[in-house]
């Protein structure tokens, strides 16, 4: 074994959408930093749709680069169409969607690790971990280099025995025509991991110049895009237009006769794949009394011909994916250039984790991304960079950062992945966070950035333009609650020419934002503010006005959550010494080790009779330590 001549702070393994954000987190925090991949040219690479945000997706996007991340300013580059979806709906679950130039995005992201100084990167195949007296300390490559780093993260992606599925041909990979990583899994299970079987799927592509677009339905992106960085000022870039069309009967009846080729539907796959993104086979035969799917025809990139067809994967036979494609309007001669295909890999269940995504069981080793059963481009970010954050605190010496489900969507995230025992590939939901009014888009940069500054990754310029936007949404905030209009002629008029209401009584200007019909640019009109004001500033405003009583009780609730949050529990507390509790809450207790009552709280098998039990106890253990004065 050759040790390489160089040691790291931080080592990530992987270089997919949470490896890039661990990376760069850790070696802008100040640590010495490696990451290794497979192969250099798919960095951040796209595996299935070109896309970055949808719904709860986009909130976590917005939160990565509110604590300094790079997802939301790489994708603001690079997208080539921007929407916001839910429009019509409140401000809690409209979100941010870009169709992303699939290949600029990928050489975008990796020009910026080329750049970043003190990050390393190189292209190393990985074996196995190496662990000392119960801590990582680095990792083996496959031609016997070792590289050791005071912290490990891993990142593997689909990669750990990846096994693809086309049909009734399967072979190894972690994606179409790259190799998997064979042995690492061997590695986990050394070291005492438990390892569980997962399953994902991509759809077809095909060749622009075979699709009849003028059979579809044209998707054209917004006409003012909104960015995702709250750095980028103005998306400047052209957009270009998605389609929209629809599977038949036809396209049903052939799945159907073809089910038992299917490798899904012949019991050659054993993984649990996404069931909120499920197979064009599991379409059809779940919701069988659907007439049709929608399929969003989708381009992969400005300088390429591919379409991607999101809504149909799949994991049958090319022959009949050729059938299936071409049954549907405006395919009917699409040449497929990339055939669908089904991908098993092992994951790690993430109760084995800490909140900072460390292993309990191996010191200095984190998890992150689809290696921790998640789904989804954001989700295996927003864990990249708190697992780098949490590394670089940790050879810091500093104390580790914990988002809590008050706070942040990624504490969602986290907090859910590491108290439920998940078997299927997660995916974020609005409707997965309790506090949502209050983990808005918008509202990201107001919540996280002060975070992101104290541990150094939010730089003095965005910092600065952070704190001019808070100042002016305060300073307008302070105007529309102090100042008030008199019901005399002269502001009836005024009230009458902006298709507002007569008042009868002095009402403030917040007053009248209030009412659900009318809007920033109606109280411009009869009372501007002499300074023009950002959008952003407008939007802002007008949110915390019109649902501020909702804000309000939202607070309140989250002040109860916090409290059962401030109920701390002794990382040696010893639950087999608790009577009372049933045998189910104490075997989870232990496993997963909540650090709070509110944790605990949330663990499947553990019961609001439980939690009142273990209050108390932990209440007896801490007055017992305070009397023997440690």
């Amino acid at each position: 074994m050759n040790i390489y001549h160089k040691q790291y702070d931080v080592l990530v393994v992987g270089a997919g959408h949470a490896g890039c954000e661990a990376a760069l987190a850790a070696t802008r925090m100040g640590c010495d930093t490696l990451i290794v991949t497979i192969n250099l040219d798919t960095i951040a690479k796209m595996s299935c749709n070109p896309a970055i945000g949808g719904l709860a997706k986009g909130h976590i996007v917005k939160e990565i680069d509110a604590l300094g991340g790079e997802m939301a300013k790489n994708i603001d580059k690079t997208g080539i169409q921007f929407r916001q979806l839910n429009t019509k709906k409140g401000p809690a679950v409209r979100s941010s969607r870009a169709q992303a130039d699939k290949k600029a995005y990928q050489d975008e992201m990796k020009g910026v690790l080329e750049r970043q100084p003190h990050l390393d990167i190189k292209q190393v195949l990985v074996d196995e971990l190496l662990t000392e007296d119960g801590k990582c300390i680095g990792i083996l490559g496959h031609t016997k280099t070792a590289y050791l780093a005071k912290t490990v993260i891993l990142t593997t992606g689909t990669f750990l025995k990846g096994l693809v599925h086309l049909g009734d041909v399967s072979y190894s990979a972690g994606r179409a025509g790259e190799s998997s990583a064979e042995k690492l899994s061997e590695s986990f299970l050394g070291l005492g991991f438990e390892i569980g079987r997962l399953k994902t799927g991509t759809p077809p592509r095909v060749n622009a110049h075979t699709v009849n677009f003028d059979a579809m339905e044209i998707q054209p992106g917004d006409a003012h895009p909104r960015p995702f960085s709250f750095s980028t000022e103005k998306i400047t870039q052209s957009q270009m237009p998605c389609y929209l069309t629809y599977t038949n009967e036809r396209t049903h009846q052939i799945i159907r006769d073809n089910l038992h080729r299917s490798a899904m539907y012949s019991g050659r796959i054993t993984g649990i794949g996404p069931r909120y993104c499920p197979s064009i086979e599991d379409k059809v035969v779940r919701f069988s009394d659907k007439d049709r799917h929608q399929i969003f025809v989708e381009p992969e990139g400005r300088d390429t011909d591919e379409i991607y067809l999101n809504g149909i994967s799949a994991s049958l036979p090319e022959d009949v994916q050729v059938e299936m494609v071409r049954s549907i309007e405006g395919l009917e001669n699409a040449e497929i250039m990339r055939f669908a295909y089904a991908v098993e890999y092992d994951f790690a269940p993430a109760t084995q984790l800490s909140s900072t995504l460390e292993t309990k069981r191996v010191e200095n080793l984190y998890f992150a991304g689809q290696l921790n059963g998640t789904t989804g481009y954001e989700e295996a970010a927003a864990q990249g960079l708190m697992a780098g954050i949490n590394a670089a605190l940790k050879v810091r010496g500093e104390e580790s950062l914990i988002l809590d489900r008050s706070q942040a969507y990624i504490g969602v995230l986290i907090d859910d992945l590491i108290t439920k025992d998940i078997r299927e590939p997660y995916r974020m939901f609005t409707s997965r966070a309790e506090y949502r009014l209050e983990l808005r888009e918008d509202n990201a940069d107001l919540r996280l950035t002060e975070i992101g500054r104290q541990i150094g990754l939010v730089d003095e310029d965005a910092y600065d333009r952070f704190q001019i936007k808070r100042k002016r949404v305060q300073e307008e905030l302070q105007r529309l609650n102090q100042t008030s209009l008199k019901p005399s002629p002269g502001t009836q008029d005024r009230l009458k020419a902006s298709g507002i209401d007569e008042i009868s009584k002095p009402t403030s200007l917040a007053d009248l934002l209030k009412r659900p019909e009318i809007h920033y640019e109606q109280i411009q009109k009869i009372a501007p503010n002499q300074r023009s004001l950002p959008k952003a500033v407008e939007e802002q405003v007008e949110i915390q006005i019109k649902y501020e009583g909702y804000i309000r009780r939202q607070a309140v609730q989250i002040d109860q959550f916090k409290k059962m949050e401030h109920v701390r529990v002794p990382d040696d507390f010893d639950y087999e010494s608790i009577g009372g509790l049933k045998t189910e809450a104490r075997e989870k207790l232990a496993e997963i080790r909540p650090i709070s009552i509110g944790q605990a709280s949330r663990i499947p098998g553990v019961s609001p009779a439980d939690i009142s039990i273990l209050m108390i106890w932990v209440e007896q253990y801490k007055r017992k330590k305070r009397q023997m004065g440690t």
